[in-house]
């Protein structure tokens, strides 16, 4: 009989438990309990209004809950306030819906924005270092001195996975991450955030409702539904979770409780 000591459990990068947040009678998180293993891809996956972007801003700290913990590397972030919460978004790298680049900027200056107003870093070397980023996105240089508008949407969500990469983050949250892209933008999307997460050995949580994109990027899966975890599982079991709602959200079934739901409503 061996008596190899059971290895540690993987420790958790993020954790939430029993976060709740409301905003008046409506309440939107309810009791959340979740964690995410460092290095670990967590997709998070619910219809609209199902709380998906308020978990993420609470975690950030752009919201508070109203009750409940958030660890990240198992310190407690709600309520940071001045250089402590900065130390802390210094870990996070963040891939907003429709990239919300800023029209004003340069296509390098949007990707150095967080090098150089939050590091401090100087014009040539932040341009430098945008380049390199441009260019592990697939983007050539003469990309980096137009503006935004002159982009096509897939280039310019490849110019927000470039500045969410830029600083080397240990966190990124991707917010719909193909949203308004053709199927095949969407995979090459989705292909580079699996590459350039294996790079970083970085630990992500992506909201989306795109099944191709749980698919492709996930390890582990969490359905968000009226404020609650209703199902975690490795990817792998998705398509069999025996879950209702996951089922019918995953395999997009016009009958099922959530549409019953809608329907009491």
């Amino acid at each position: 009989m061996s008596n190899a000591p059971t290895p540690a459990p993987t420790p958790a990068k993020i954790a939430l438990t029993g976060v709740s947040k409301r905003f008046g009678p409506k309440v939107v998180l309810d009791g959340i309990d979740l964690s995410v293993a460092r290095g670990q891809s967590l997709v998070v996956i619910g219809g609209s209004g199902s709380g998906k972007s308020v978990l993420l801003k609470c975690v950030l700290g752009l919201l508070k809950p109203d009750a409940g913990r958030i660890q990240v590397d198992g310190q407690d972030v709600v309520g940071l306030r001045g250089d402590a919460r900065r130390r802390v978004l210094d870990k996070f790298g963040m891939l907003f819906q429709g990239a919300a680049l800023f029209d004003s900027l340069p296509v390098w200056r949007n990707v150095a924005f967080g090098l150089m107003q939050g590091h401090g870093m100087k014009a040539k070397e932040a341009r430098e270092v945008a380049i390199e980023n441009l260019r592990r996105v697939g983007l050539n240089p003469d990309v980096a001195d137009l503006k935004p508008a002159e982009l096509s949407g897939g280039m310019q969500k490849r110019v927000g996975l470039a500045r969410a990469i830029a600083a080397k983050p240990e966190i990124i949250f991707f917010d719909e991450p193909t949203t308004g892209l053709d199927p095949i933008m969407a995979d090459v999307i989705n292909h580079l955030i699996v590459e350039r997460v294996r790079d970083l050995g970085a630990t992500t949580i992506t909201i989306t409702h795109d099944m191709s994109s749980v698919r492709k990027i996930a390890d582990r899966v969490a359905m968000l539904y009226h404020g609650k975890i209703v199902w975690e599982g490795p990817r792998a079991v998705i398509d069999d979770s025996g879950n209702p709602y996951v089922d019918q959200f995953v395999h997009g079934k016009a009958d099922g409780p959530i549409q019953m739901d809608i329907k009491r409503g």
